[in-house]
């Protein structure tokens, strides 16, 4: 496993992340607590040194399970976990005022309930949820965020950016409040590297990089006959004509593959960003022993060559499946 800084934080973090959303179980049908044990230790015992939840994902099980790993585990590991808005509305919308989805208290409130799920007396990076640029300008989130981090129960605070909108998020990269931010980041979804992620170099902020698979589009699994469990979220994402839109265009990035830079849609996925000098570390989604041998592979040292990463920038694909 290699190790890149997390922006100027002075903390070391794998490459390749651990994205712990399909461990709350409600989101993902199908996630098995036992399963998700052993993925979380074997992705430790293979180097992976940082681990992102929430307290939404399963309303605390994500957190739950990661702190039962954690108390047998001796290695160093950093876990980043968010503060849901209290209205519970993704992503954020812009006529809430941010009194009604990050007042102070149930910011402390939420910090309080991560870390009695984590077993820990602080967690590693606080991030909120969801984002709006007006946050900015308004009172109340910022003072108690800042107070967590001042008494050590939040080292980090960070940012996870509403989907599909970096420009959103460049006056907070600016700011100087926020140590990190989470961003989707993928070969579908290039609209970060315009002004966001070199905001981010420019700033010494730490770059999470979110939904690598964009939520197994990029994997080459999906095809127009695929079925979801029901109540699986993927049922919306993938809905409609979406999954045959997905298998045509996955078919023409199949013609990008070869031995010697990516052999599988995952691994191209993968190191596509990593090719980007702003991403501290990417967060896949990995709830099976395979998947995250296979994923963990990926951090070798080996970088995508300038011909194919300019051939990459073809594949981008403006959309949004969340709304």
């Amino acid at each position: 496993m290699h190790y890149r800084a997390l922006g100027k934080t002075g903390l070391k973090v794998s490459e390749i992340g651990y994205g712990a959303w399909g461990l709350g179980r409600r989101e993902w049908i199908g996630a098995d607590d036992k399963e998700s044990l052993r993925s979380l230790n074997r992705a430790i015992d293979l180097g992976v040194n940082f681990l992102d939840t929430a307290l939404a994902y399963g309303e605390g099980h994500s957190e739950g399970l990661i702190g039962r790993v954690l108390k047998e585990r001796r290695e160093e590991v950093y876990v980043a976990t968010k503060v849901p808005p209290k209205n519970r509305r993704w992503p954020a919308p812009d006529d809430v005022p941010v009194s009604q989805t990050y007042p102070g208290d149930y910011i402390v409130e939420c910090c309080e309930k991560s870390l009695k799920n984590l077993g820990r007396d602080h967690v590693d990076v606080l991030q909120l949820h969801t984002w709006q640029d007006r946050f900015l300008d308004e009172d109340g989130w910022r003072d108690a965020l800042l107070s967590l981090k001042k008494s050590g129960k939040a080292r980090l605070l960070g940012v996870s950016v509403n989907d599909h909108d970096p420009a959103s998020a460049l006056r907070a990269v600016r700011s100087g409040v926020f140590d990190t931010f989470q961003i989707i980041y993928n070969i579908f979804d290039q609209s970060p590297d315009d002004e966001f992620l070199p905001a981010c170099l420019e700033h010494g902020r730490g770059v999470i990089a979110r939904v690598p698979f964009d939520e197994g589009a990029l994997t080459g699994t999906i095809t127009p006959e695929t079925e979801f469990p029901d109540g699986d979220f993927r049922n919306h994402y993938f809905g409609g004509d979406r999954k045959r839109q997905v298998w045509d265009r996955v078919l023409r990035l199949r013609k990008l593959l070869g031995e010697g830079e990516a052999a599988t849609l995952p691994e191209l996925a993968l190191r596509f960003c990593l090719a980007h000098d702003a991403v501290s570390t990417v967060i896949p989604g990995m709830r099976k022993v395979p998947n995250v041998e296979a994923n963990t592979s990926v951090s070798d040292g080996r970088r995508l060559t300038a011909s194919l990463k300019t051939a990459l920038r073809a594949h981008a694909w403006p959309r949004d499946f969340y709304s």
